[in-house]
Formats: structure tokens, sequence, C-alpha cells
């Protein structure tokens, strides 16, 4: 096993939208990057603030076939989307929202949690995307923040946008990933792109855009942080809607197929680039089921039957 690279987090929810000015977290404007079409402002309707502001969660599992090391590994997934009031200035979550005035931003988060198997040692990757619902004025996420964790160590990442930069931190256990930190210019996340799903998935970027891959995908190809040129398109196959990305550059193409009416609920995703061996293999994402709950507070022994309504092992995920 060679060396390991790292991963990302972030969500939130409220509103989305693309417009021709942004503002960052912080309050700064700019212009959107690699935006080819003019989108309608987002407002959060009844029905969306009456899903996403309801006091619970949307748990979903996936069927996973992991590809890894030249193989198909199966496992699981689970998307995790609730909305939470965020901190612009220090960019967590508030304990008291009530207190925090202008500095509170509501934000649609996904927590992304894959578990798999390769050989005698498992993998456990954990992905936090954190979306302003507001995208009219934050089209960006503004914090992402992922972890991969095998038997032969940790690697961490987080992204965090400041006025039109995205500051990186990379945290690994090997030494030529090391410890570094990047100052790269606001361009479309990858990891962000679930959120907008969710939120207004109209407003999504289509056409040749600059994108930043994916922090799970960085970890496990040991790409270099950086935005690479991709062609993105939306269109409906058999009343589903897919979304694709294609990164010529890296051999790669995402699908992901997500419900073509509210709440847009993702259906599951295919991820197909080459190994370490050149080989080319497809990771498989398939929807199993979902769950609305508060489950933050299903936290006692007996709670547990609740994993198995939601598909997924009794007593390890």
């Amino acid at each position: 096993m060679k060396n390991l690279w790292v991963y990302l987090g972030l969500i939130s929810l409220s509103a989305l939208g693309f417009s021709s000015c942004q503002q960052s977290a912080n309050g700064s404007t700019n212009e959107p990057s690699g935006m080819q079409k003019s989108v309608e402002a987002f407002s959060p309707g009844t029905e969306w603030n009456n899903y996403w502001y309801s006091g619970k969660a949307e748990l979903t599992s996936y069927t996973l076939q992991q590809s890894r090391y030249g193989e198909i590994h199966a496992g699981t997934a689970v998307n995790i989307f609730v909305t939470e009031d965020f901190s612009k200035s220090k960019h967590v979550k508030l304990d008291d929202p009530s207190k925090a005035g202008a500095d509170k931003l509501p934000v649609l988060k996904m927590n992304q949690s894959i578990k798999f198997n390769t050989g005698i040692y498992p993998y456990s990757i954990m992905l936090s995307s954190f979306q302003p619902v507001d995208v009219n004025q934050f089209p960006h996420a503004v914090k992402i923040s992922g972890t991969v964790q095998e038997w032969c160590g940790m690697a961490y990442y987080q992204l965090d946008q400041r006025d039109e930069k995205y500051q990186v931190e990379v945290r690994s256990y090997f030494e030529s990933e090391g410890d570094k930190e990047l100052s790269l210019p606001a361009t479309v996340q990858e990891d962000a792109l679930w959120n907008m799903i969710r939120i207004a998935p109209a407003n999504l970027p289509t056409g040749e855009q600059m994108i930043l891959p994916g922090a799970t995908y960085l970890r496990l190809s040991h790409k270099p942080v950086e935005a690479v040129k991709s062609q993105l398109t939306l269109q409906i196959i058999d009343g589903v809607q897919v979304y694709t990305i294609k990164m010529p550059s890296l051999n790669r193409e995402l699908k992901i197929r997500f419900e073509s009416a509210f709440p847009y609920r993702i259906l599951g995703w295919e991820d197909t680039y080459p190994g370490f061996d050149g080989v080319s293999l497809t990771t498989t994402a398939v929807r199993n089921k979902e769950m609305i709950i508060d489950y933050w507070r299903t936290h006692n022994n007996a709670d547990r039957v609740l994993r198995e309504q939601l598909g997924l092992p009794k007593d390890t995920q």
C-alpha cells in the first residue's frame, strides 16, 4: 500500500442560486468561476423549508462497490444531509445561533461516510461539506473537510474559503505528502455539488468549468490539490436526472443520479478512473434505505436496531 492522501468535508443549507456577483463567507464579493449559464436567484419556498427545517436529518444508505488496488470491494456509504447554523468568521457550527447576529450563516451540511475492507484491513472515509443555503451570495461551500483512516495511518484535509481564496490544509503520515498549506483561487468544488443538487439543481454549473476534484478522489488517487478543466452536463435519462462531470486530464468521469422532483434525493453514483496499475475501474453506489430522524438523540444500545432499519450492519458499518 503506497502513499496515502486526503479527504474533505463540508455541508449546509438554506437557499441556492448563482448570480453575476457573489459574496464570500467574510462578506467580500467575487465573480463565480467558470459559470457559463445565467440562472435565476434561488429562494427557498414553503415545501423546501418544511422539509429541511423540520429539526431532523435525512439519512440514506447505499450499497457500495468501491474500486481500490485493482479490485472492487463491497462496502456501505451513508449520506447525511441536515441544516445547521454556521459561523461566518470561525467556520464552525454555532453553539447559540440566537446570539450570533450577523455571524450566523444557514447551511446545508452533507456528511458522507464510506466503509469498505481491503483484505485484512478496513477503510473509513468521512467527508463534510458546508454549503450556505443562500447560494446567490455564497455560490461555493465555505468549508470542506475530510479524513481517511486505515491501518497504515490517517490523513486529513480541510478547505476554508477566505475572501476569493481557498485556504487548504493537508495532514498526512507519509513523508512525501506531509503537512502542507495551500492557497488556491476560488472555483467550483466537486464536493459542494452534492449539496447543490439538494438545494437548487437547476443552478448546477454546466459546460466547461475549472473544478477542484473531490477530497475522496484526491486522497485515493494521490493527485495534487488543484483545479482541472472539466466538462459538466445535466440531462434526464429515463425520468432520472444525471449530472456528469468529465475530467479528461485525469481520465475520470463521475455520474450522480438524482430524482427530478423535490427533494431531489440522490439515487446513486458512478465514479470511473484509473487505479495505480493504469486500469480504469468504476466505483458504484446504489440507494438502499432512507430515514428522516434526529439521529443525534439515538445513541443508546437499544437504538442499534435503527441501523438495521437503515440497511446497515447492526454493530459496524
